[in-house]
């Protein structure tokens, strides 16, 4: 069932682009499949990114709330899913967009690996309405005509490591695609000053000090900034070149979209500033109580004073023509 739902449309998806894309290459389907998909899960990217910063927001009222439970863990868990409930955050939605990936990469694996294992699979597992595509048509007679590259240089059937030593580029492929994954990591991470790290903290805790949680998850987030990319490198080296190909490209992509939204909030934090400036502009200065007074000799000093600021200004402007 995961073949027929996931692993085969997905596959059939790089095969159409294949067969559409000038040369057919292999290499640059990949990269336009992986954009695609990326454009795809924008509307879910850029609630997880706005949800991901209204969670950093909350950190000082999650510490107030820790401060006032006073180690009453039922009474913070209560309060905590208070303030959720108000600022309509839900705690589990940032998991969503990871839900959806997982099955992306797993079914691309497998596809790519039965492309790599044998190339007839582009003719056997396709569609047969794709089997009509000049391409396809092409490969079934002489499979010999599938370019398997990225642009001629890299062999994307290869993997980083081998019996015959390394193959420099796809090992180029790995090093880029973990790289990717640790700025993606660290465009998200909060900047915090005067950061503790988690082998401090844990250190001052067997001490009897008590660890702030909230201090323990950061340090923990921070650690954790080095464990996926170290993960996708040492993965890159196993895998044909292919698939750290993939990875590159949704890390280029997904710094793009990061750095959208962040700016996106940057604007609006920016404008919620000017509007207090705004409103707190001077109101012209309205006439003393005295002088509304239905009183003749009030209103004559008034107007006066009126006409005598007109004169004025009409003499200033023109001088200012001559």
């Amino acid at each position: 069932m995961f073949t027929t739902i996931i692993v085969q449309p997905i596959f059939n998806l790089l095969v159409l682009i294949a067969a559409l894309v000038p040369g057919h290459n292999f290499g640059l389907s990949i990269i336009i499949f992986t954009i695609l998909i990326r454009l795809l899960l924008w509307p879910l990217v850029k609630k997880q990114l706005h949800h991901a910063k209204a969670m950093r927001t909350l950190q000082p009222e999650l510490k107030k709330i820790k401060q006032a439970a006073a180690g009453d863990r039922q009474k913070e868990s209560r309060m905590v899913m208070e303030l959720y409930k108000e600022r309509e955050i839900n705690p589990f939605s940032s998991i969503g967009i990871l839900i959806v990936q997982l099955p992306i990469l797993i079914g691309l694996y497998i596809g790519l690996k039965k492309v790599i294992t044998d190339p007839h699979t582009i003719v056997n597992f396709s569609y047969p309405v794709l089997h009509h595509l000049g391409w396809i048509q092409s490969l079934s007679q002489n499979i010999h005509q599938f370019d398997n590259t990225l642009f001629g240089v890299i062999d994307l059937t290869r993997k980083a490591t081998g019996h015959s030593g390394f193959y420099v580029p796809a090992l180029l492929l790995a090093i880029g695609s973990a790289v990717g994954q640790y700025l993606v990591s660290k465009q998200l991470l909060p900047k915090e000053e005067n950061s503790r790290s988690l082998k401090k903290i844990l250190s001052e805790a067997g001490g009897g000090k008590a660890a702030d949680q909230q201090e323990v998850s950061a340090a923990v987030g921070r650690a954790t900034l080095f464990v996926i990319p170290i993960f996708v490198f040492l993965a890159s080296l196993n895998f044909a070149a292919a698939l750290p190909l993939y990875w590159l490209t949704s890390s280029v992509v997904a710094y793009i979209q990061q750095a959208r939204i962040l700016n996106e909030d940057v604007e609006e934090a920016e404008e919620l500033a000017d509007k207090p400036a705004k409103r707190a502009a001077p109101k012209p200065a309205l006439p003393a109580a005295g002088q509304l007074k239905s009183s003749s000799g009030g209103l004559k000093v008034t107007r006066t004073t009126l006409r005598d600021q007109k004169s004025k200004s009409a003499s200033r402007k023109r001088k200012r023509r001559k």
